[in-house]
């Protein structure tokens, strides 16, 4: 039987939230500890569990099918494959970072400077768009120590918190790429596989947009129906049904993360109670 081989990370940061997705895909893999592959008991998969790094190559290769990688990875590597799914977890960005007391006033500070980073493509990239020639110093791991130590002027590096260039006495300037873990394929996937890949989408795709939304109940009064449904825009239209006590309904709407809290202090005002929030596990449209 045919089965789609997926590259994942074997540790680091995208290892557990790539393999919680396929959990929650409802595809039942082992964790990938002292394994180098397993397969899904449910699904048509078989999974890879490489170094973030090798990921895009194995990939072009057709040695794994698909991937789940950071997009600061695919860009740098610059493979020949594509990316077919943003997955939502994983996020940061690649940024520019000088030392606290420098006075950074655009992308012309890095003029004749020494940049160390491991992404000296995508700075290489960076520079030209902004007609800068600096010095690209590659190094890998504990970039952030490379100014304290006089190897180079400025850092560009992956950033979350920025707490390790506060605690280097660097400060964050420039972010030149925003990153999250992506799906990616390879570009000459069969039928059959591509096949198998839809259908993983659509389980992710479900999963993503059970995250990003909320399901809600609420009781209204009915002489605020009509202002409160048009607050509440959800998959289609609420749904409303009457309660027992004379005057009132209840109301049941999904609502998208990103607007959640604007609209239930609105709700509030409007006069709805009882409002109740329920996280979504699947959602399909």
């Amino acid at each position: 039987m045919t089965k789609l081989r997926i590259g994942i990370q074997k540790s680091g940061r995208l290892h557990e939230d790539s393999m919680k997705l396929l959990k929650e895909c409802g595809i039942d893999v082992s964790n990938g500890v002292n394994k180098l592959k397993t397969e899904a008991s449910n699904f048509p998969l078989e999974v890879f569990f490489l170094r973030d790094d090798d990921i895009p190559q194995y990939v072009e290769d057709a040695v794994a099918d698909i991937g789940i990688v950071g997009e600061n990875v695919v860009y740098e590597k610059n493979k020949r494959i594509t990316v077919v799914e943003k997955l939502g977890f994983g996020k940061c960005r690649l940024s520019v970072a000088v030392r606290k007391g420098d006075d950074y006033d655009g992308p012309a500070f890095l003029e004749g400077k020494r940049i160390a980073t491991t992404y000296p493509v995508l700075v290489d990239r960076f520079l030209k768009e902004h007609g800068v020639s600096a010095d690209i110093h590659e190094i890998s791991g504990s970039v952030e120590i490379a100014p304290g130590i006089g190897l180079a002027e400025a850092i560009c590096d992956l950033v979350s918190s920025g707490s390790t260039l506060f605690m280097n006495g660097l400060k964050e300037v420039h972010p030149i790429l925003q990153s999250q873990a992506v799906l990616v394929r390879n570009n000459g996937l069969d039928q059959d596989r591509m096949d198998i890949l839809h259908k993983l989408l659509f389980r992710i795709q479900a999963v993503k947009k059970a995250r990003n939304n909320k399901y809600i109940l609420l009781n209204a009064p009915n002489e605020q129906l009509e202002e409160i449904i048009r607050l509440l825009p959800g998959m289609k239209s609420p749904t409303v049904l009457p309660l027992a006590e004379a005057g009132w309904s209840s109301v049941h709407s999904v609502l998208s993360e990103n607007e959640f809290w604007d609209i239930i202090e609105k709700l509030k005002a409007a006069g709805a109670q009882g409002i109740l929030v329920v996280p979504i596990e699947k959602m399909i449209v």
